[in-house]
Formats: structure tokens, sequence, C-alpha cells
């Protein structure tokens, strides 16, 4: 059965921006952010990670104040305030309380007295299917079924709203589906007295399965880059054409690329040796080469299709597809991957050719790696203190992304066997120190 969606505004958020930290350090975060949740719909947040997806969560949950900007709950037509529950991804219970316990704590905080706390606290830890282990403690439990816990204590307050942050990103895949099906059956039964639901993810297939409306987040800032409508009905299945032409839809929005937003959006915010690099192994980078390249893929491969065979969600698979295209040895055209020939002649090279090809690709397309070479080349020891390049990406970007991107193309170097680095000393040289 399909959810019908109405107009009625539930929470309005306009003209948000978040900046983090202070001074030089300050990163934004979320710009000019403006979106409408309505009454009886699930709204999904989709994006890359540092999108700002959780932020955004957290500032209508109210625990962030937006730097700019405003969060506005509708009032309901009896004049009531809508009411906000939270579920997390880690489950967030307390280890030394047993089920029932955990579930009584919103209504504990509420002040609602001990016996319709109770009945309330059983009611909900029934409806979601946890009968019969409201005196076992956390430890005892599963994690789908800590989960389950989670939700138990969050729509036992009856809220308005109910804000959900990856709550099934830290649980199997079997698990995850058993209980997003169970959520999506009590959503379309009726069986919450919730309004809304709104949910952070990174997994495009349960974007589609689960919401009316996907919002599609850029990144650096995150912004609302686009709005899709899901229009299939309830339960929806992940082999109909429409269900796979909506995830590609949305793999193509998500790589799609314009010379307007190309510096800032994206994987490689930056330019020159400044380009902010993500931490992405040279192992996940040839099993992905030889993912595609093998059988059933044969050099191309559909990014749904592939996100599907290594079980990998889209903030996983997109850094490693888009750091292969930044060495070009792949090109993302739409919803798919294809590798380049360099790419297929690296699938079937020895070790050695592996490392050439790779070194060539590095050095012709990360311009940072080639910044370093060229100092080690023209010092007269062929040496160099790591920290002058640490201090060089800070004059353009946070320390912690300093250190990640000097990490990050450190790793792809000490492979490439274009230069080596000694961690004891911080020192980076054209010789391997051993």
């Amino acid at each position: 059965m399909a959810t019908i969606v109405e107009t009625r505004p539930l929470v309005e958020v306009t003209n948000v921006r978040h900046l983090y930290g202070k001074g030089h350090g300050q990163m934004l975060v979320l710009d000019d952010v403006d979106l409408t949740l309505n009454e009886n719909e699930i709204v999904g947040l989709l994006g890359r990670s540092g999108s700002g997806k959780s932020t955004l969560l957290r500032s209508i949950a109210g625990l962030l104040r937006p730097s700019e900007g405003e969060v506005r709950f509708v009032q309901g037509e009896d004049g009531s305030q809508p009411s906000v529950s939270m579920v997390f991804q880690t489950f967030a219970l307390f280890p030394w309380l047993t089920v029932l316990q955990n579930v009584e704590l919103g209504l504990e905080a509420q002040k609602v007295a001990a016996e319709e706390r109770r009945a309330r606290a059983l009611a909900a830890i029934d409806l979601i299917g946890l009968d019969g282990f409201e005196n076992a403690y956390p430890k005892e439990l599963s994690g789908g079924m800590r989960q389950r816990v989670g939700l138990a204590r969050a729509i036992v307050v009856d809220p308005s709203l109910l804000l959900m942050d990856e709550p099934f990103s830290a649980l199997d895949v079997l698990t995850a589906e058993t209980l997003r099906t169970d959520l999506l059956d009590l959503w379309c039964e009726g069986r919450m007295r919730i309004k809304s639901i709104m949910i952070v993810t990174h997994n495009i297939e349960e974007a589609v399965l689960m919401c009316d409306r996907i919002l599609v987040f850029s990144s650096n800032p995150g912004r609302v880059a686009a709005e899709i409508r899901v229009d299939l009905p309830q339960p929806r299945d992940r082999l109909d054409p429409a269900f796979r032409a909506l995830v590609d839809g949305i793999y193509v929005q998500m790589t799609a690329r314009t010379p307007a937003t190309r510096v800032n959006d994206g994987l490689f915010p930056g330019m020159g040796i400044a380009m902010v690099l993500p931490r992405i192994s040279t192992n996940s980078l040839a099993g992905l080469i030889e993912e595609v390249h093998g059988t059933p893929f044969d050099g191309r491969a559909s990014l749904a299709d592939l996100a599907d065979s290594l079980q990998l969600e889209v903030d996983a698979l997109l850094p490693m597809a888009e750091t292969l295209q930044l060495l070009r040895l792949a090109e993302l055209a739409g919803a798919d991957i294809r590798l380049t020939p360099e790419a297929r002649r690296y699938a079937e090279a020895d070790v050695d050719a592996r490392k050439a090809i790779f070194a060539q690709a590095l050095l012709a397309h990360v311009p940072l790696a080639q910044h370093i070479r060229r100092i080690l080349d023209d010092s007269a020891g062929h040496t160099a203190p790591a920290r002058r390049f640490r201090e060089q990406l800070e004059d353009h970007m946070s320390p912690d992304y300093a250190e990640e991107t000097l990490r990050t193309v450190t790793q792809w170097g000490r492979y490439a066997e274009v230069f080596a680095y000694h961690e004891d000393t911080d020192l980076f040289s054209l010789e391997d120190p051993s």
C-alpha cells in the first residue's frame, strides 16, 4: 500500500548554514539549506560523508544550533507543538539498564507516572517485536535487537517526527533488511503515532526502498543538490525496472559535475597541491579494478550492480571510483564506471608492472605527489621533512584534512616507489629508509 503524502508542513528549514571550528580552521559544513518536511511522508537525506546530513538532522533535533538560518516546527491544527525523537547509528543504550528500563527513560524524563510509564514501555517493546526480552540487558542482545530497543525508546514518547541517523548501517545485511521491513510495515499500517520520518543514509537502494522523497546533498559545503520523488507503491521490489531506474538515476545525480561546482563539489575539493585526498588504500583501488575487469563486468559496470557485488554503500564506492577517475584509470559515465585501457593493463600485469603504471598515473595527475617528488629531486640530500608539506597544506585546509591528505599521498607514493617515507624521523626521501 502506498504512503499518502499530504502537503501540511511539519518542519520548515530556512537558509541554514553551519560552520565548525574557529578562526583559520573554520569549515563551512552546510550552506543555504532550505527544505520543508510534510506530514505523512518519509524523507531521506542522501549524500557523501562530510555533506552535512547528520549536522542538519541534529539541528532539526535541537542538538545543534545552526550558525545562521532557522529551523521552525509548525504547530498542529489543535495548537500543539510537534515533538522529536531520534534513533542513532550506535544504539546509544545504557548497558547497566534492562530493555524495559532503557525504553522507559524518555517517559521518566517527562515525569510520566511509573504505572503508565511501564504500560507504555511494554506496549512499545511488544510493537517492535521484543516481547519477552524486557528484563534482558543490552549485552545479551544482538545488534539488530539493540537497535529495536533504540527504536522502541524513540517511539514510546509518541513523537511527531522520528529522526534516524544511519540506523541500519551498523547491522549486517540480513538484520538490516529485516528491521527496515518491519519499520516500513509499522509505518504503512499506521501502527505508530509518528507523523513523519526523516532518515540519513548512504545507501541509495535503502533510500529508494523506504522514502517518499529523497534529498541528494552535494559536499564542501553541503547543499540540497536535487530532490527526487519516489512514487512507487509499497512494498517495493528491488528487481522492478522502475526501482532500478531510480537507483541508477541517483547514481548519475551523485556523480554529475558541472563547471560551476567542479572545484568545490564532490570528492576532491581544492586545486593543485591543495586538493584534499581521501583515505583510499591502493589495495582497495586494485580490488575495484580487478572486480570491474573480471566477469561479469568485463571492464564496464553499473555502479548499482557493483555496489551489490561488493556489498558497498555509495559512501564507500564513489570515493574509490572517483579516485580511479582522478588517476585516469577509470571514467564515470552516468551510472556506470568504465576502466581505461591503462587500468585493464594494470589488472593483467605483475606486481612490478602494476607499480610502474600506478607511479605514472600518480605523478601525472596528483599535484601533491608531483610537488613532493620535485622537491626531493632538487634537494641536495634528496630528503625533505614531512612537516614542510604538512604546513603548506594547512595554509589551504584544516589540520585534519592536511594530515589525511598527506597520509594518503604518502601511502600512494610508497606503493608506487615514487618516494620513500621514514615515520621515525617524519622524513621523505628518494631511497627506501631501510
